[in-house]
């Protein structure tokens, strides 16, 4: 289990520009700094993803996205505050608000507010987090420790040990202008 010092030091290491690896949900997931683009390129590196497909954004809880969601309509906002924290992501217009390294080729952008109390404690020590699945592109996501270990072996700047949460399954995508959805739970 991780203490509050571990904690520390792996919010200091992102924000200096490191990328660690943490339970979620469901499975367990690298992280980073999404500002710092040498940061999210090692993230792609390791995952050996193409940077236009982008990425999620996971943050502690809804007013850490306050920025990127300025302007969406009251009905919309509610259908965020009813569904998180939890195992939904959301794609929503980024208006350009962010860098293509986090959004790829596309005019939305991947968000979710965690219900897992480390991803939370972490975000709140550094900010809105790039979250993806720990795994190279192809294997299956990391569901333990060993297998993050086995995959990244020396590669990460700080691994969290936690348990994963209660989640059998990565979250549902769905896109919040279209319903439409785009992964399902």
């Amino acid at each position: 289990m991780h203490s509050t010092w571990q904690l520390q030091q792996a919010a200091q290491k992102i924000k200096h520009g490191g990328v660690i690896a943490y339970p979620t949900e469901a499975v367990w997931g690298l992280g980073c700094d999404p500002w710092n683009k040498a940061a999210v390129m090692r993230v792609l590196a390791l995952k050996q993803r193409c940077v236009s497909k982008g990425l999620i954004l996971v943050a502690a809880d809804i007013t850490q996205f306050a920025e990127l969601l300025a302007g969406l309509p009251d009905l919309l906002m509610q259908q965020l505050y009813n569904s998180w924290p939890g195992p939904n992501t959301w794609l929503v217009p980024h208006h350009n608000r962010l860098p293509n390294w986090i959004t790829g080729q596309h005019n939305s952008v991947a968000l979710r507010v965690s219900a897992h109390p480390l991803v939370q404690q972490l975000c709140r020590l550094t900010g809105p987090l790039v979250s993806t699945s720990a795994n190279p592109t192809g294997h299956p996501a990391a569901s333990s420790r060993l297998r993050v270990e086995q995959y990244f072996h020396q590669q990460l700047d700080a691994v969290l040990n936690a348990p994963l949460g209660e989640h059998t399954q990565p979250s549902c995508i769905k896109d919040l202008l279209s319903g439409q959805v785009i992964r399902p739970a």
